[in-house]
């Protein structure tokens, strides 16, 4: 069995505001610093084995504390990264309101495509296939992913078996930790949006 600890980044100045998408500097807050440096603590304990993220600079800086904290190395995988928001990286919420697509998005993310981005299910499937590769490649490992709130609720929808429509259904936090481990005969989620 692995174990796979999925964290969302902390918390940056885009977080409800605006889509960062794959915007190169976006850094955590001092709120995100502050919620790091607690979420190492919390998972002090947890006997991580291995350490992967998403190469955007606010997921980076989210694991940095906690492979401190365990004395492991940080391996980046741009599997693990944002959705690709393309035309819209960058936009407020409030200037995406007026978009007609991105309401239709909003409303059928299974089957719309970001303009000049990526399809939610293309998300799906390079996050849920680099968890399958991780767990191929550490049996029985603790393995933290440090990802971002799309991805991660994409792949629990995948593991809980919800068509990816539903995933909106699901809140996750900047800095929390879902947890999944993946049995020989399927997955197990064990825990879903912790908040230290």
């Amino acid at each position: 069995m692995t174990t796979f600890y999925l964290i969302r980044h902390a918390m940056n100045d885009y977080v409800g505001q605006a889509l960062a998408g794959w915007l190169p500097d976006v850094h955590l807050n001092a709120e995100g610093r502050e919620q790091a440096a607690r979420l190492a603590k919390t998972l002090a304990g947890a006997g991580l084995t291995h350490i992967y993220s998403s190469p955007l600079e606010r997921a980076l800086e989210t694991a940095v504390p906690l492979a401190e904290a365990s004395g492991l190395a940080i391996e980046t995988r741009e599997e693990l990264g944002e959705i690709r928001t393309g035309n819209w990286t960058g936009k407020t919420f409030a200037q995406l309101e007026a978009d007609p697509e991105w309401r239709i998005y909003n409303q059928y993310r299974g089957g719309t495509r970001v303009p000049g981005g990526e399809m939610m299910i293309e998300t799906q499937a390079r996050m849920v296939g680099e968890i399958v590769r991780l767990r191929q490649a550490h049996p029985r490992g603790k393995v933290a992913i440090v990802s971002h709130a799309d991805p991660i609720r994409a792949a629990l929808a995948f593991f809980l078996g919800m068509p990816i429509d539903f995933y909106p259904r699901m809140e996750i936090q900047p800095a929390s930790v879902s947890v999944v481990a993946l049995e020989e005969w399927g997955p197990v989620i064990t825990q879903m949006n912790a908040v230290a």
